[in-house]
């Protein structure tokens, strides 16, 4: 008995301790919370007094613990008190003469037993006291429930019931004590736990009553997994116990049989724990008769978003969607439908649902309905009463669902998005008033994750077509000067398509054509460049460009002998076409009796300088700033305005650029530069030393 008391009352000096500490952090100077501040950390003192008694038997220990113990049961007296005076005004003082005068009682008892202790008495006063401190303190419980009208019984219901318990088992203990004249041992060995014992259900009260001036909380997280806890802790101890009978009376087989019970009993156990519907139901409990609100919105919400940011964590957004409403109200899955681009909704993703192909229009009824009303549909409820719903007819192949349990738009601001049916949830849920706003509030985050989604999907789709149709337009001005250079061979065809020579040359240049148009074709095809950068001859480049010019008129000039060879790392059709564009604006600027010349030399920072100057009409200053490198502009009546932006853009990607110098009515000098290889470079001033030579 020794042993169970010390571990008895250490254990609740510990708990008083701990709840201690979080009223003193959760008070926030409202009198009720100071007096029941002053009652726990004095429970506490009493119980770590009580439990160091045990072993220091000295006189002071035991007369201390009795006077803890009366100024503890003061301190609840004062608290019970307190919470009356509000409910009994000026009335209260008789419950507070009362109390004192019981305290008064327990303390002279108290004196009485420590200075006259050679007198022997039939039944010793103290016990008469403390009798008389349990009978006033169940008066006090029951004049406090009932003052209290019935709506507000249900926050000091818990403890009423805690502080009366605790109450009557002060009753049993010294009612038997002062029938018999002395104290049962069994009884007070666990008095300080079962005083313990009542903490949860004080704490309970606390977060029911405002009025107590302090932020108590108990988690909803914490209230299941300990009532889960307890639950299985009461399970095992069953279990225990009918395998230990099994084993007692089973004699050779029983100790088989008792392994046998309790490995089938844990196997039980695991699954009812990771059952979900169990889970659910447990939760579903807890939350009706434990909780004002069923949902802990804080944690719902901060559950819920977590849920829908997370939506490449082995999910995609529709689906998160889905699992995010469905979590709130225990169901295991469903299906989302979307609005596509034709004015419909399709299925657009799924979670624990087979496929289904069932597709709406926007003026079918039920998409009109969720539409108008933007309500949520309960099918139990429209089977049992349909005309709440206002005459809504469901489709056939919702109705034909067997486990659809809710219909959820998912309407934006201005229009409806989609809408979410849920299956059948894990164990029995009532949808209420309290749910339905949830999920009202949810559907309208989920809708505005849903609609950045697909705005994103379309504006990454009008990328790619703008990105298409800017290489579309690139190739056609390509194909517009290939065809310009047919119409000038079959206009010189007239006048010189007798000469062997120009036949030859007329070969050549249908050649070029077919070889170049081909492999526009295929870029457009394969939407990429048909070929990486790599090293590519610019002289080679600039004399085939110049040679394919040769039929029109003024014939491009060369200046200075060009060295064998320069290297510069560039795509070679696409090089050819941008210096092929910049050499024909050239001469499409110039009369016959113009000039047009090509000059390659090495320029600074590693690159190759290319000019291609003209005589022709020039360019103004204001378009030269502001016009001439955006696209779609242009000065010639059938130019399409994207040469230039093409040539400008290219060479940029590749570390070069274009540099334009222009006066109207004396021409314009374009400087292509291009980054070259080291060969290149050597190549170009070995061609300089041989021109100066």
């Amino acid at each position: 008995m020794l042993e169970l008391a010390f571990w008895g009352y250490g254990t609740a000096a510990l708990a008083f301790f701990f709840f201690g500490l979080y009223v003193f952090f959760a008070w926030r100077g409202g009198l009720p919370g100071g007096v029941l501040l002053v009652a726990v950390m004095l429970s506490c003192l009493w119980a770590a007094t009580e439990a160091s008694s045990v072993y220091f038997t000295g006189a002071p220990w035991p007369v201390l613990g009795v006077l803890l113990d009366c100024l503890r049961g003061a301190a609840w007296f004062a608290f019970l008190i307190v919470l009356m005076r509000p409910l009994w005004g000026a009335r209260v003082r008789w419950p507070a003469y009362l109390a004192a005068g019981v305290v008064g009682s327990q303390l002279a008892s108290l004196a009485f037993e420590v200075f006259v202790p050679g007198i022997v008495l039939p039944i010793r006063p103290i016990l008469v006291a403390w009798l008389a401190h349990a009978v006033v303190g169940l008066m006090f419980i029951e004049h406090l429930y009932r003052a209290l009208p019935d709506a507000s019984r249900w926050g000091i219901k818990p403890l009423c019931i805690g502080l009366g318990a605790g109450y009557i088992f002060e009753l049993y203990l010294f009612a038997d004590a002062a029938l018999f004249n002395r104290i049962d041992l069994d009884v007070i060995a666990v008095r300080g736990v079962a005083h313990a014992l009542l903490i949860p259900l004080i704490a309970l009260s606390g977060t029911r009553s405002p009025t107590w001036t302090l932020r108590m909380a108990v988690s909803r997280e914490v209230v299941f997994h300990s009532a889960a806890l307890a639950a299985a802790g009461v399970y095992l101890l069953v279990i225990a116990a009918v395998a230990y009978y099994v084993r007692y009376f089973g004699e050779s087989w029983g100790r088989a049989l008792q392994m046998a019970l309790l490995f089938g009993g844990l196997v039980l156990l695991g699954a009812l724990l990771f059952s979900g519907s169990q889970r659910a139901r447990l939760r579903v409990l807890l939350s009706k008769h434990l909780f004002p609100y069923r949902y802990d919105y804080r944690t719902e919400w901060l559950r819920f978003t977590q849920a829908l940011a997370a939506a490449d964590k082995g999910l995609d957004l529709g689906q998160s969607v889905v699992k995010a409403l469905s979590d709130l109200v225990e169901s295991p899955g469903g299906a989302l439908w979307l609005r596509d681009s034709y004015g419909k909704f399709a299925p657009y993703a799924r979670l624990n649902r087979p496929a289904i192909d069932a597709v709406e229009s926007m003026d079918s009824g039920l998409c009109r309905f969720l539409d108008e009303r933007e309500w949520i549909i309960d099918l139990e409820e429209y089977r049992s009463r349909p005309r709440y719903y206002d005459g809504l007819v469901l489709p056939d192949w919702l109705s034909s669902l067997p486990d659809a349990w809710l219909v959820i738009p998912l309407r934006s601001t201005d229009s409806l998005l989609g809408f979410v049916v849920l299956a059948t949830p894990r164990a029995p849920f009532e949808v209420d008033w309290e749910v339905l706003d949830l999920l009202k509030t949810a559907q309208r985050q989920a809708a505005g994750y849903l609609e950045r989604m697909l705005a994103a999907e379309a504006l990454l789709e009008a990328r790619k077509f703008d990105s298409f149709n800017r290489m579309s337009a690139f190739i056609v001005h390509d194909l517009k000067n290939l065809v310009a250079q047919l119409s000038l061979m079959l206009k010189n065809a007239e006048r010189h398509g007798h000469k062997p020579e120009f036949q030859q040359d007329m070969l050549e240049t249908v050649s070029h054509v077919e070889s170049r148009m081909r492999g526009l074709m295929t870029q457009l095809q394969e939407k990429r460049p048909i070929d990486s950068p790599r090293g590519v001859d610019i002289v080679q480049i600039l004399r085939t460009v110049c040679e394919s010019k040769r039929s029109q008129s003024p014939v491009v000039q060369l200046l200075d002998p060009l060295p064998h060879q320069a290297m510069v790392l560039a795509h070679p059709e696409r090089l050819e076409r941008i210096i092929g564009h910049v050499v024909q604006n050239a001469l499409d600027a110039t009369n016959e009796d113009g000039k047009v010349t090509a000059q390659l030399s090495l320029a600074g920072d590693g690159k190759v300088s290319l000019v291609i100057a003209d005589t022709g009409c020039g360019m103004s200053a204001d378009f030269l700033r502001d016009r001439l490198s955006r696209p779609f502009q242009t000065t010639k009546a059938s130019g399409m305005g994207i040469g230039v932006f093409e040539t400008r853009q290219y060479l940029n990607e590749i570390g070069g650029d274009l540099q334009f110098e222009s006066e109207v009515g004396q021409g314009t000098r374009a400087t292509i530069l291009l980054p070259c290889l080291s060969d290149g470079r050597q190549d170009l001033q070995d061609g300089a030393s041989e021109i100066h030579a």
